[in-house]
């Protein structure tokens, strides 16, 4: 008899699990969707949704008074080839995202090492620092800011008395878009905070073996404290990249709605409400969303890429 005539052992079937524990089991599940149905609804309805439509109105033409009539992609042509303010929109959001986000996480670190150095007073000086990102957001503060730059302002009063004369920077094309960029520059207080958490995770070792081989503050600075802080700092710039390419409140209550000067203003957000809006061409309005969407993630994308080059982890050699 040989090995092949043996008959093969039967499967051992699986035993299904008791009643009382599927029962269980059934009620955990049951219970857990119960307490994420308010969240999947909201996606759904707030955000699933609402983005389904919009990317259909974008293939449509629609002033939001009739129903939307198929273009197909009539409004991106339109929006590459033959409007010019839409590519000055672009050039006035990137020029925004260049200026403001590398000023207002350099000044959010520098405070942040301040604040971890001071032994008193701590607590106070951040919740200080912190206060302009709750409240620079609004329409009131951005209209604080235009009435401060505007001529015969606060800076423009303090800049004459030492013989600058700018006659108010949200008249001058050339001034409108940094005083715009300083208003986000202002509300530096979350990375800060996330930058002080940061700071206070680095171990105080490093520091005391650089100083005992005789390093200089500014080399610590180079050698510790950066590569450390790489990752939060790669957030943060991250993060605020995001919301630079998305700012409004700002530009319309500088500009009153319009962008100017001379389109100074005019960013990308700015332009399409004016389109979707003011203009009632919800479809073009529609197609320029979907393009900043795009736009936000090929950027993301990049900085995810070349972070790889100068962003640290402490547990990178385990990996």
């Amino acid at each position: 008899m040989t090995t092949t005539d043996i008959p093969a052992k039967p499967a051992r079937a699986k035993s299904p699990a008791p009643p009382r524990q599927q029962r269980g089991r059934i009620r955990r599940e049951g219970a857990a969707w119960v307490f994420l149905s308010p969240w999947v609804l909201g996606a759904v309805v707030l955000t699933l949704l609402p983005m389904a439509v919009s990317l259909y109105l974008s293939f449509t033409d629609y002033d939001l008074f009739n129903a939307p009539r198929w273009v197909g992609l009539r409004n991106y042509v339109q929006m590459f080839t033959e409007d010019p303010r839409y590519w000055r929109s672009v050039g006035a959001t990137l020029m925004y995202v260049v200026i403001a986000v590398p000023l207002q996480l350099a000044l959010a670190l520098a405070v942040a090492l301040a604040l971890k150095s001071m032994k008193r007073g701590k607590s106070f000086y951040r919740s200080a620092f912190y206060a302009p990102s709750l409240l620079g957001a609004s329409m009131s503060i951005a209209l604080v800011w235009r009435a401060v730059f505007n001529d015969g302002g606060t800076v423009d009063n303090l800049l004459s008395d030492i013989g600058i004369h700018t006659g108010g920077w949200v008249n001058k094309p050339g001034w409108a878009l940094l005083a715009v960029a300083l208003l986000t520059v202002w509300q530096f207080g979350a990375p800060m905070v996330i930058f002080l958490a940061g700071l206070q995770q680095i171990p105080v070792e490093l520091y005391e073996a650089a100083s005992v081989d005789g390093a200089s503050r500014k080399r610590q600075f180079i050698s510790i404290t950066l590569p450390m802080l790489s990752p939060v700092l790669f957030f943060n710039l991250v993060l605020q990249t995001i919301q630079a390419f998305q700012v409004f409140t700002p530009a319309f209550a500088v500009s009153g709605g319009k962008g100017g000067p001379a389109d100074s203003t005019l960013f990308y957000t700015l332009y399409l409400y004016d389109r979707g809006f003011v203009a009632s061409h919800m479809g073009y309005a529609s197609a320029m969303a979907w393009v900043l969407l795009l736009a936000i993630g090929a950027v993301t994308a990049v900085l995810f890429r070349t972070s790889r080059s100068w962003v640290f982890y402490a547990n990178e050699g385990e990996r």
